[in-house]
């Protein structure tokens, strides 16, 4: 992988969370230039002389080779962008919410791995970085679709990285756990990782050359459970949210 200094990143999912403390993350560690992807641009603000917004949906092919031919000299493709709805597979009155968590978090990885892996490739030996989630590993069933869809893009991310290798590309994988974003409710966020926190773990990761990424403490152990008794972890997570 290249350096983190003097590269350039393409970031999915910017305008806020975890993909916009991304964008700063790799700001510190001094990239030349970090492509902040954003499905609507006029709803992203970055003043910062390094950080170029780019228009994105990683849900449509038009939108994704117009990114790769504006984009196209990067050294690190972050896919971050998600959709989460926090529900079971079981108990909603339609399938909706699972089709639009697939549909971004694993036709559209797949579909930014596709178009990205030619620029990426030797000489530049460039990366993908995959944002997972221990999700992946083992399903929480109150948002059980959810878990599916990134379990299914853990899936892809091994099949790609042994079809990139011998193009010199490599595959990353980070596997957050509970991130105080957003999307987390008030009371939730004192448990959870601040998301500048797992952001410049995860950039300093990248510069080390790990390809498996546990960016938090409660991945981390996560991760030591799993190592240990991988089926034992679906007994670990609630059932619920509460």
């Amino acid at each position: 992988m290249a350096p983190i200094k003097g590269s350039k990143v393409l970031v999915t999912g910017s305008n806020r969370g975890l993909g916009r403390a991304l964008v700063q993350a790799f700001l510190g560690g001094v990239a030349a230039t970090v492509y902040a992807a954003v499905r609507d641009a006029r709803k992203a603000v970055f003043e910062h002389p390094r950080v170029q917004t780019v228009e994105l949906d990683v849900t449509n092919d038009t939108s994704v080779a117009e990114a790769v031919a504006r984009c196209g000299d990067v050294d690190y493709v972050v896919n971050n962008a998600a959709t989460l709805f926090n529900t079971p597979l079981i108990g909603v009155p339609d399938l909706e919410g699972a089709r639009n968590e697939m549909e971004t978090n694993y036709w559209g990885v797949l579909r930014m791995c596709r178009a990205f892996a030619p620029p990426l490739s030797s000489p530049r030996n460039g990366a993908i970085v995959n944002i997972l989630s221990i999700g992946s590993l083992t399903s929480v069933p109150f948002c059980g679709s959810y878990c599916a869809s990134k379990a299914a893009a853990w899936s892809l991310t091994q099949a790609v990285r042994a079809e990139l290798a011998p193009q010199g590309v490599s595959v990353v994988a980070a596997f957050p756990g509970p991130i105080a974003t957003e999307m987390a409710r008030p009371e939730d966020k004192g448990a959870r990782c601040p998301p500048d926190v797992m952001a410049k773990t995860i950039v300093e990761a990248l510069g080390a050359g790990e390809t498996m990424i546990f960016p938090d403490v409660v991945s981390q152990a996560f991760a030591a459970h799993y190592a240990a008794s991988p089926l034992s972890m679906a007994v670990r997570v609630p059932a619920t949210a509460e």
